[in-house]
């Protein structure tokens, strides 16, 4: 379901590396670059959700345009200076809100762990969702997507309050947390075996989900990996690491930071997401819902979705496939990832 823990560890290498090698980063405050326009709005800013102070970016050329609210996966992957990757053109059409969740990226200092759960992070989902509807008018409403771990989030805050929402989109959506690693395991397995690869085999057969340790979760992630299970479309992908290292959103101090918060709200939220079971406990949603589903994604593998979507009761539900992108369709295709949410989702808020 989420990125890994050693990719967060290479991230917080590369982090780490930019900010000492170039030292474009030591004194410089966050920000975000200007928009230009007298409607347009370019802000970062600190929001008070639920009794923690946390970090806010709003991107888009008409501050009349529905708002789209990114829920970032995880647990506590956030990441502020990727966005603008993958909203260039969105900006046009919505007003794009990212968010760095309590115990993550920019919302990390000051984090009261023992509040960090599934409920307090919805509460802050909706509580924020409460704060945009009301700052930017319109009817009331926003469209609400949720990646990753970020759709447990999304698709847990529609349930409760469909009335803040024109739609909502679950990006590699989470359906079951502990089958979700059984197939991603079994699909892994599978592969080694086409592939002939018995290094891959060999560790993998002394492991299986539930991971009895953080180590086990890691062979299956990293061969995932290897086998372009999660990241399909690995070149496009990384161009977003420019963005990533130098984006101004970040501050010398959290990047260094940015490791241990991720590897502490894994920790203490991994529990929980194994514990999540949709297709039981959620099968009705009161709002659209689309799916957007990377074709070659089996870290939140699309069958759970396929099997979902024929049960689930909505207004409106359709899979939406990326043929050449697997978990991470953002990176992977941001022309076609912006294009269907602007042809797609934005009709829905007229």
């Amino acid at each position: 379901m989420r990125i890994l823990k050693w990719v967060g560890i290479s991230l917080a290498a590369l982090f780490t590396l930019a900010a000492v090698a170039l030292g474009l980063l030591s004194l410089r405050p966050a920000s975000t670059p200007a928009i230009s326009g007298e409607q347009a709005i370019s802000e970062l800013t600190r929001i008070e959700l639920g009794g923690s102070s946390q970090t806010v970016l709003m991107r888009g050329q008409d501050r009349r345009n529905p708002v789209l609210l990114y829920v970032h996966g995880g647990p506590g992957f956030s990441h502020l200076p990727i966005a603008r990757f993958y909203s260039e053109e969105l900006e046009r059409h919505f007003v794009v809100v990212h968010w760095d969740q309590r115990g993550a990226g920019a919302s990390c200092e000051g984090t009261d762990w023992s509040q960090l759960s599934v409920e307090r992070i919805v509460s802050d989902t909706i509580e924020l969702s409460e704060q945009l509807a009301e700052r930017f008018g319109g009817n009331g409403k926003i469209v609400l997507l949720g990646h990753s771990w970020g759709s447990v989030v999304g698709a847990l805050a529609a349930q409760k309050r469909p009335d803040l929402y024109h739609a909502y989109i679950g990006l590699g959506q989470l359906v079951n947390g502990l089958r979700n690693e059984e197939l991603s395991y079994e699909w892994v397995v599978a592969e080694a075996q086409r592939r002939g690869d018995e290094e891959a085999t060999a560790e993998l057969a002394g492991i299986y989900p539930p991971y009895a340790t953080n180590d086990e979760f890691g062979i299956q992630r990293g061969w995932l990996n290897s086998y372009n299970g999660s990241v399909y479309a690995v070149e496009r992908a990384a161009d977003a690491l420019v963005p990533i290292l130098l984006g101004s959103e970040y501050t010398l101090g959290t990047r260094l930071s940015y490791f241990a918060c991720f590897t502490k709200s894994v920790d203490l939220l991994w529990g929980d997401v194994l514990k999540i079971d949709f297709l039981e406990d959620l099968p009705r949603l009161d709002v659209p819902v689309y799916f957007f589903m990377g074709r070659h994604d089996w870290n939140t593998p699309f069958p759970l979705v396929e099997e979902w979507t024929e049960t689930l009761e909505a207004p409106y539900v359709e899979i939406v496939w990326f043929e050449d992108s697997g978990h991470v369709i953002p990176l992977e295709n941001p022309e076609a990832f912006q294009r269907v949410l602007i042809e797609k989702v934005l009709p829905r808020t007229r």
